[in-house]
C-alpha cells in the first residue's frame, strides 16, 4: 500500500501529461508517462521523491526535502527506486515498507532517515542487519526472525521500482514538485525552496478569482 509521508491518500495515475520544467535546467530527466506527476487527490502541490537508501546523493537530499515539507506544510510522496548494483538497499527498502505497513508509516519514515544517517556504517547485508536489529531493540520493537516471509513487502517496493521504470528514471534522488497544472523537476536539491515558490505562485494564479 502506498502512503505519503504527512498525508495518506491515492494519487490519481490516469490524469493528462503536466507543463515539464526543470530548475535548474541542466540534467533534467527526459520523463515518459508523467501522468502520475500529481499532487494527491484534494492537495494542489507536493513533493514527489524517488529515493534508494544506499544512496549518498539520496541522504545529502533527505534532510532538504523533509524541511520543505514542514516549512511549506505540503505532503511527500515517496517511492523506493533502487540502484543497479547497491548491494544492501533493496533489503533495507523492505525492512522500511515492513515498519510502514506493520507498525506505522512514521517509524517507517524514522528507519529511513537513521539508515541515511549511518550510511557510512552499513557496507554489507550483514551491517544493515546488525543495524536493524540495534535499530529494532532501541525502539523497544522485537524484529521477527523473517522480516518478509510472504514476499509483500517486497513487491510493494518493486512496484515503486515499476513506477520509476515507467517514467524513465534514471538516476536517484529524483525530487519532482507537483501542482495540478505542472510540475517542477528540482535537478539540484538547493533549488528545491525556490521551486516550490514557483510552483505555488504559478498555482495562484491560475486560480481564477471568484465573484
Amino acid at each position: 500500500m502506498k502512503t505519503y509521508v504527512g498525508i495518506a491518500i491515492l494519487m490519481s495515475a490516469a490524469l493528462p501529461l503536466t507543463a515539464q520544467i526543470a530548475m535548474p535546467p541542466q540534467d533534467a530527466t527526459p520523463f515518459r508517462d508523467t501522468s502520475m506527476l500529481k499532487p494527491p487527490a484534494g492537495t494542489k502541490i507536493a513533493i514527489i521523491e524517488f529515493e534508494d537508501l544506499e544512496c549518498p546523493y539520496c541522504a545529502y537530499a533527505s534532510p532538504i526535502v523533509r524541511s520543505a515539507m514542514k516549512q511549506y506544510k505540503i505532503p511527500l510522496v515517496h517511492y523506493d527506486s533502487l540502484i543497479q548494483g547497491h548491494n544492501w538497499s533493496r533489503a533495507a527498502a523492505i525492512n522500511a515498507r515492513y515498519l510502514e505497513d506493520k507498525v506505522s508509516p512514521k517509524l517507517a519514515e524514522d528507519f529511513r532517515r537513521d539508515i541515511f544517517g549511518n550510511q557510512a556504517m552499513i557496507s554489507n547485508q550483514d551491517d544493515l542487519q546488525s543495524f536493524t536489529r540495534k535499530w529494532f531493540h532501541s525502539h523497544n520493537l522485537k524484529m521477527p526472525f523473517l522480516i518478509d516471509p510472504a514476499g509483500r513487502c517486497a513487491a510493494e517496493v518493486q512496484a515503486d521500482c515499476d513506477v520509476a521504470i515507467r517514467l524513465g528514471i534514471r538516476h536517484t534522488p529524483t525530487i519532482v514538485v507537483a501542482t495540478n497544472k505542472e510540475w517542477i523537476e528540482v535537478t539540484n536539491p538547493a533549488t528545491l525552496y525556490a521551486a516550490i515558490d514557483r510552483a505555488e505562485s504559478d498555482a495562484k494564479v491560475s486560480t481564477p478569482l471568484r465573484h
